[in-house]
């Protein structure tokens, strides 16, 4: 069975750059939009991949999910990496490897985090106008920092979204997660995290996982036996997360 032929447009929603994939007739309007973030250190477009091998794990995506792939704003050229961006900058102890208390970390508000938010909130304002689809009818996620700044977002839209999609995250600001998110009852979550995670270590995962499911979201936990990456069976169930968000 020959896949379904996807296109890709280079366009700025919002605050961001971002890339455009799917495979929709012309002048049709989706069903369903679906953003994911990269993480820290990756090139802008390094998740766009993705939007192929989701719809071949289900091909009925292509022609009613629009999948948005944006950009950080922030470069990473000061740590010698230049194509690289970043949501928010890390402290330079973390970057260095000399600390990594996540525990204590995820209790405060990242600095530059509040800008990210308005940035992504700004593109999610745009993507909504552009395809006229209400905001639960839009899917936040992404990869490692991605995922931490989508949580925030979600957790933060005068509307709740259709779902979120967290690959390998962590808690941030605490306090007013734990809080923001008794308003996000029901919404579901995807969240997979390695077990054997370097960067950000199962725990933290789990902890993120267990403030969620405390305040009352749904969430469909995925542990893997990897490392900080994005796991193939992982990406078979976001696929079927996402067709699930489809209905009907």
């Amino acid at each position: 069975m020959s896949q379904p032929k996807l296109r890709r447009v280079a366009t700025r929603l919002g605050e961001l750059d971002c890339n455009v994939v799917d495979g929709l007739s012309e002048g049709t309007t989706p069903e369903l939009a679906v953003v994911l973030c990269h993480g820290l250190g990756a090139a802008a477009t390094d998740l766009v991949p993705l939007a192929p091998e989701l719809v071949s794990f289900e091909p009925s995506l292509a022609q009613r999910v629009r999948f948005v792939f944006p950009g950080a704003p922030l470069t990473m050229e000061r740590w010698g990496n230049p194509t690289g961006r970043a949501w928010f900058h890390l402290p330079e102890s973390i970057m260095l490897g000399q600390e990594r208390d996540w525990e204590t970390y995820g209790k405060s508000t990242p600095e530059g985090l509040p800008a990210a938010r308005r940035a992504v909130m700004s593109m999610v304002a745009a993507l909504s106008t552009a395809t006229k689809l209400p905001y639960n009818r839009i899917v936040l996620g992404g990869f490692s920092q991605g995922g931490m700044v989508t949580t925030d977002v979600a957790l933060r839209l005068e509307e709740c979204p259709a779902g979120l999609c967290i690959l390998s995250g962590t808690l941030l600001a605490e306090a007013e997660w734990t809080q923001k998110a008794k308003a996000r009852q029901g919404l579901p979550v995807f969240q997979g995290h390695g077990r054997h995670d370097d960067l950000l270590p199962f725990s933290t995962g789990e902890r993120l996982r267990d403030t969620l499911v405390k305040a009352g979201l749904s969430v469909d936990f995925f542990p893997f036996d990897g490392s900080h990456m994005i796991d193939e069976e992982e990406l078979k169930r976001v696929a079927a997360f996402l067709k699930a968000r489809l209905g009907g």
